[in-house]
Formats: C-alpha cells, sequence, structure tokens
C-alpha cells in the first residue's frame, strides 16, 4: 500500500513537473491581410526562441477586421499581443481598460512599426476601365470595392489616401470630404476587412477595382493566379504603418511577458526583415530593402500623421461614431 501511494506521488509529481514546463502558448490578434505573413514568421520565431532558450512556444493566431479584432480583446479575448494597421486600434486599448500603457508606440523602433505597405488598385486583367489614378475611382459607373473604415484599417488608409490626394492637389478640406463622400458612394458593399473584400472582388466577381495593401496583391496572385488581375500604384498612398504591442493586462496574469516581448522585437531581426519582404511588406531593414527594389516601387507617401494630426486625433475626427465618414456615409 506504502508503494503505491508512493508511485502515485512520484507520478502526481511528475505531472506537475510537465505542467511546470509545458510550453507557453501566445495568441497574436491579428488582421486578416497578415495570415500569410505570420505563417512564415512563427515558425522562424520558434526555432529562434527554442534554440535562444531550450523550451518551445506555441503561437495561436487570431484574424479578422482590424477595429473587430481590436474590439474583441478590449472585450477579453486573451492576446499576449496585438498586431494592427494602425495606431487607433492599439491606442483602443490603452484608452478602454489600460490594457496597454499610453506610450505603447515608444517601446519598439519605428514607433512600433516593424515594416511599411502601401495602398493600391487591383484591377481586371486588362484594365478595361482604365483606373490610374484616384480620380479614376469617381466616374460614372465604377464599382469600388473597398472594406469599411469603421471596422478596417484597410478602409480607413483608402479614405485617408484619397482625401490627401485631394490635398496634394490643392483642394481645400470641403473639396476633400465630397471627394471621399463619391468614392465610398462607388462602393456597392462594405465588407468588414481587407480579406472579405478580397473574396467579394475575385471570388465573387463583384466590383471593377479592389483598393487594398500591396502585400495582399501578392497573396491574391498565390490564390488566383496572376493572370487574374493588374495591380496599379495611385499617385499617392497614405504610408501604412502596422504597429504592434504587448498586451500587458494579459501577459502579467498569464506569465508571458518575456516570450511575447521577444516574440515582437524579433519582427525587427533580418531573418523576419527577409520574410517580411518575401511577403511583399516594405521592410525597415535597409539591407533588405535594397535587394527588393524590383517589386517595391517608388511611391509618394503620404505621413498620415503630418498631414492629419495624431491618430487619437484621426480616430476622432473622422472615424469615430458621428465622425466625418458617418456624415459623409449616411447622407448619400
Amino acid at each position: 500500500m506504502k508503494k503505491l501511494f508512493t508511485a502515485s506521488l512520484l507520478a502526481a509529481g511528475l505531472a506537475l513537473g510537465n505542467l511546470a514546463h509545458a510550453a507557453p502558448t501566445l495568441l497574436n490578434v491579428s488582421y486578416d491581410v497578415m495570415r500569410d505573413f505570420y505563417k512564415d514568421y512563427n515558425p522562424a520565431f520558434q526555432k529562434h526562441w527554442e534554440a535562444e532558450h531550450n523550451e518551445k512556444v506555441n503561437v495561436q493566431m487570431s484574424f479578422g477586421g482590424s477595429s473587430k479584432q481590436a474590439r474583441a480583446v478590449i472585450d477579453g479575448l486573451p492576446a499576449d499581443v496585438i498586431t494592427m494597421n494602425m495606431a487607433t486600434d492599439i491606442n483602443a486599448l490603452a484608452d478602454n481598460g489600460k490594457l496597454v500603457p499610453d506610450n505603447w508606440v515608444s517601446r519598439l523602433p519605428n514607433n512600433s512599426a516593424p515594416f511599411t505597405s502601401a495602398t493600391v488598385f487591383i484591377v481586371r486583367k486588362g484594365n478595361p476601365k482604365a483606373l490610374k489614378d484616384w480620380p479614376d475611382l469617381l466616374k460614372d459607373g465604377v464599382q469600388v470595392i473597398v472594406p469599411n473604415p469603421k471596422t478596417s484599417g484597410n478602409g480607413r488608409y483608402t479614405y485617408l489616401s484619397a482625401w490627401g490626394y485631394v490635398l496634394k492637389q490643392g483642394g481645400d478640406e470641403n473639396k476633400a470630404k465630397a471627394f471621399v463622400g463619391k468614392l465610398f458612394k462607388q462602393a456597392p458593399v462594405l465588407d468588414t476587412g481587407g480579406r472579405a473584400a478580397t473574396t467579394t472582388f475575385m471570388t465573387n466577381q463583384i466590383g471593377d477595382v479592389l483598393v487594398t495593401f500591396e502585400n495582399e496583391a501578392e497573396m491574391i496572385a498565390r490564390e488566383f493566379g496572376r493572370d487574374q488581375f493588374e495591380v496599379v500604384y495611385p499617385s499617392v498612398s497614405a504610408e501604412a504603418e502596422p504597429p504592434v504591442s504587448v498586451v500587458d493586462k494579459v501577459v502579467a496574469r498569464k506569465g508571458t511577458q518575456a516570450v511575447a516581448e521577444e516574440y515582437l522585437k524579433y519582427l525587427w531581426s533580418p531573418a523576419a526583415q527577409e520574410i517580411a519582404a518575401q511577403n511583399y511588406l516594405r521592410p525597415r531593414d535597409a539591407t533588405v530593402l535594397a535587394k527588393y527594389t524590383d517589386r517595391f516601387p517608388k511611391v509618394d507617401f503620404l505621413s498620415v500623421e503630418k498631414t492629419f494630426g495624431d491618430w487619437r486625433t484621426v480616430q476622432k475626427t473622422h472615424f469615430n461614431d458621428g465622425g466625418v465618414f458617418d456624415q459623409i456615409y449616411t447622407n448619400q
């Protein structure tokens, strides 16, 4: 009996020991255009972590429209890290429940954005409606597929790029408002996120042009074939800077702070920057970027903060309930 009891204690002790050394699990809550990048990045990070710490790590992913994803984290989705496509969605975590500190953007290089992207037009093969720049999207009969700026950073960058185009042409705020209002009037449907908009355009064959990030164009090529569409770079694009942050309150509770911080820091490593370039995200590493000039045409980037003010102001003015987008969209 004593032997059995001792054996049971030993087995329980071993089980507890195994639990104590169980591989940590991270949940990365991201936006839906980043599926392919993280499919490549996560195994590279797991290999790096195991080599450095002699410990395996599990990485789980959640994808969706960026603002919708941020809302899910605010409502309790236990994200260790959040990887969004604009600062407004991480600011929301600071403003609602202090899940991240107000200064989260300064904790990593480049305002916590490890790469950048441009807004492009995806048009049908042969570009039958000759869509070359922002004014072309306002032509009669042109259907524009773009996600909802209230739920998608992709949609917000489209809105800001079009607004910035008018300003660069010498137009004022009223002209910009009218221009962007007309642009969204051309949209037969507003999907909640960028990948859903891609499905509308490519699978359901709705619309004449899909406005999205340049890295999504490559993902479309891989899935649907390069002979199905063409990519057009408009004359002005707001520079997309997709930021990342540890979700402090969650990692403190789960004990995953060290691995979560390393997961994000590794995004700036040469290996990760190479993965970014291979997935058509513009790397911050100048050496890596120089190797891929053929796939990253020179773009007249518009700085959002220099043009529109800080991201909190942008969100409040344009995209919060009752903001400019609601005014121009509901008045149609």
